[in-house]
């Protein structure tokens, strides 16, 4: 069993991932790393992600259609699983997350930093505004991981999409902001893969020189999937285009926890 981290950069585009994180394009590079493209799900929208990359469910199946769909997941979900198999949860994370998973609607207060063994995220650590700076997030995520050794870790920063929808993809701001994270980044990875954690760098949508997302556009849906081992062997950037719905399968199956029947889609291989 191998435990895991899934870092979920909200609006990190595939072809800015690949052109601006150098030390992920390294590992990559000399195969220490496995990197896939994703087409993403429909809608290119945040909460409707969350969603489906913890479900394995597309929008229409899990009926959290939009991001004003504000409610607990009725879905079997990756927390959930994790949890209900006698492992340990946690997440650096926007607070949507905690509407899904832990407490819905989100109390501000009571909410915001959780260690609570019945709920489904256990170890909650959330914020609430878009331009919470990704550095103190990632700071949180590492004192989970160091406190609790969690089995499953979501870290969940929002600066790309905070820098995309406000100066939209085609700026200095939101291409600095991919070697800005790539940069914070790197020592946690090198640790965590110390620590014997699988780590994935992925994305829910990605956005488009307006400064939106939701459409159907390749700048919308296109994200990377890294992939880094704690036996530090990768396949490199394999040309492959995998799905978001293979996501939560993936980290189930790595897990030993049972892959409920709801999750119909295959678990990636690394091997």
């Amino acid at each position: 069993m191998s435990k895991i981290i899934l870092v979920l950069s909200d609006a990190l585009r595939y072809d800015v991932a690949k052109a601006n994180m150098g030390f992920l394009g390294h590992l990559v590079e000399s195969k220490q790393a496995t990197l896939h493209k994703i087409i993403g799900e429909l809608p290119s929208m945040s909460r409707p992600m969350y969603e489906t990359i913890h479900t394995g469910l597309p929008s229409s199946e899990h009926g959290v259609v939009a991001n004003s769909v504000v409610r607990l997941s009725n879905k079997p979900n990756v927390f959930q699983m994790v949890k209900n198999a006698g492992l340990t949860t946690a997440a650096a994370a926007y607070y949507w997350y905690s509407e899904l998973y832990n407490r819905a609607p989100y109390d501000a207060v009571n909410d915001k930093e959780v260690d609570d063994e019945s709920l489904n995220i256990q170890h909650g650590r959330f914020y609430a505004q878009d331009e919470y700076p990704d550095i103190e997030l990632f700071n949180s995520a590492a004192h989970l991981v160091r406190r609790f050794s969690p089995d499953y870790l979501l870290l969940h920063p929002m600066g790309m999409d905070y820098h995309g929808e406000t100066f939209g993809s085609d700026s200095k701001e939101y291409r600095n902001h991919a070697i800005y994270q790539d940069a914070k980044l790197a020592p946690l990875l090198m640790e965590w893969r110390e620590r014997g954690y699988t780590i994935f760098v992925t994305g829910d949508h990605g956005i488009n020189a307006d400064g939106g997302h939701g459409g159907t556009t390749p700048e919308q849906r296109e994200v990377p999937f890294f992939a880094i081992q704690p036996n530090s062997q990768g396949r490199g950037e394999t040309g492959e285009v995998v799905s978001h719905l293979q996501i939560a399968p993936t980290i189930l199956n790595l897990l030993n926890v049972p892959i409920p029947s709801t999750m119909r889609h295959e678990p990636l291989a690394f091997d």
